[in-house]
């Protein structure tokens, strides 16, 4: 019996919660995690998102109350060759600014798991820090297959067609404007309804996502924690074969198992999945003078060992008023000490007028000269400073401390702009010096 496939699509609110959920009345232990026999003849197992002595505010871990225990399986064995990357250092990595269109879907005919491509990242699986950014691509569901990565969470940034994410804690939903979060480990499966869909991912290795400190802004503001979404527990009892894959050590890894994995029945603790509706992202601008810095933006930061330098921040440029005086509104020039890849869900990006296009990708890296092109420049520079409404957009930034490492993939194919720079060649000069009248 499968109660996922009833699709209860309940949620409890609130970021990282301590939730209690049971599908069946009575499945949860009381009074205690991991009782001689728990309820109803399940089994109990924890989940550990991080190290059992990490500080009582950083600590992630759910107890688990399923039909088998998720040890119970046979050997995994690593799979072909995939479009996932699997190191990151590259002799190929240039100062230059790279900028893709967005991947075709004419010829995809894969699943999710299959359809991860991977376009840059950093740092080291094994040592756990930096990120690797994809792109997914689907033209089906996954059917008797189920993937984890044991190698980060997953960020996953739907842009065009929603996802189904069916997970061990229940069922998820994620549409364009929404993002989803997979914990390291958990495994999961994705079914789409659209002929095809596409998305970004970031998958980070390094210290879980958190919100970020608010500081002088206050208790409110930018992500809310009451607006993101845990999922109710919900579970398979499915003992068709079905293949498991594991990405870890930059490898995907496959094991095929005698039932599904979804097979639990109740779970408590403050490690799941989560998603979150961009559109409630409480945007704070200037209401005087001047673009503040994007760091402004951060919906959720996975920090590093240095305080206030991210392993990877995902931040969201939204719909959103821009009202400042005497200031030049789109994002200014900028030369930055971390590296920025951009992505765009939908609509246009305010600092380029042309060329950056939804399911694009732009990657500056480490102090890579950027900014507005030319035409935008030109339009900002002069036009008349009313009150104006940026409504017909939505992108997002991965940022990290690390330069990002194009793969080979990314390099060779066909969607990279090689013609990038020209957005800025046509750039005039307009400097008047008054001393020498020139």
């Amino acid at each position: 019996m499968s109660l996922l496939q009833a699709r209860p699509l309940v949620y409890t609110s609130g970021f990282r919660n301590e939730n209690a959920t049971e599908a069946v009345p009575g499945a949860l232990p009381a009074g205690r995690n991991s009782p001689q026999r728990p309820p109803h003849g399940l089994v109990a197992e924890q989940l550990s998102g991080s190290a059992f002595t990490a500080p009582r505010a950083d600590n992630l871990r759910s107890w688990l109350y399923r039909i088998r225990p998720s040890a119970a399986h046979p050997p995994f064995r690593r799979t072909a060759t995939t479009l996932h990357a699997t190191t990151f250092a590259s002799d190929e990595t240039s100062p230059n600014r790279l900028r893709w269109g967005p991947l075709p879907l004419d010829d995809v005919d894969a699943d999710f798991v299959t359809g991860i491509t991977t376009i840059a990242g950093n740092g080291n699986v094994w040592e756990q820090r930096g990120v690797a950014v994809h792109v997914y691509r689907a033209s089906r569901s996954m059917s008797g297959r189920y993937l984890s990565s044991s190698d980060g969470e997953l960020l996953i940034v739907p842009q065009l067609g929603g996802l189904s994410l069916v997970t061990e804690f229940g069922l998820v939903d994620a549409a364009p404007g929404e993002i989803a979060v997979i914990p390291r480990g958990v495994r999961f499966r994705v079914e789409i309804a659209a002929p095809h869909v596409r998305g970004y991912i970031a998958e980070n290795f390094g210290a879980p996502f958190r919100l970020p400190e608010l500081g002088p802004i206050g208790a409110n503001g930018l992500a809310n924690s009451g607006d993101f979404l845990t999922p109710v527990a919900a579970y398979e009892d499915d003992e068709t074969p079905c293949e498991v894959f594991a990405k870890f050590g930059g490898a995907l890894w496959a094991a095929t198992y005698d039932h599904s994995p979804l097979d639990v029945v109740a779970w408590r603790g403050n490690l799941a999945p989560y998603k979150y509706d961009l559109s409630r992202f409480n945007t704070i601008h200037s209401v005087s003078y001047d673009h503040p810095d994007p760091s402004i933006y951060t919906v959720l930061t996975s920090p590093s060992e240095s305080a206030g330098v991210a392993n990877v921040d995902f931040g969201v440029f939204p719909p959103r008023w821009l009202v400042a005086e005497d200031t030049f509104r789109p994002p200014w020039f900028h030369r930055n000490v971390m590296s920025e890849l951009m992505g765009l869900v939908r609509g246009r990006y305010d600092a380029k007028a042309e060329g950056f296009s939804p399911g694009g990708i732009s990657l500056h890296n480490l102090l890579a000269a950027h900014g507005p092109d030319t035409a935008t420049y030109a339009k900002a520079s002069t036009e008349p400073l009313v009150p104006r409404y940026l409504g017909d957009t939505l992108a997002f930034m991965f940022e990290s401390r690390h330069v990002l490492h194009p793969t080979r993939f990314a390099l060779e194919s066909p969607a990279l702009q090689r013609d990038y720079d020209a957005c800025w060649q046509s750039f005039e000069r307009s400097f008047h010096d008054p001393t020498t009248g020139v």
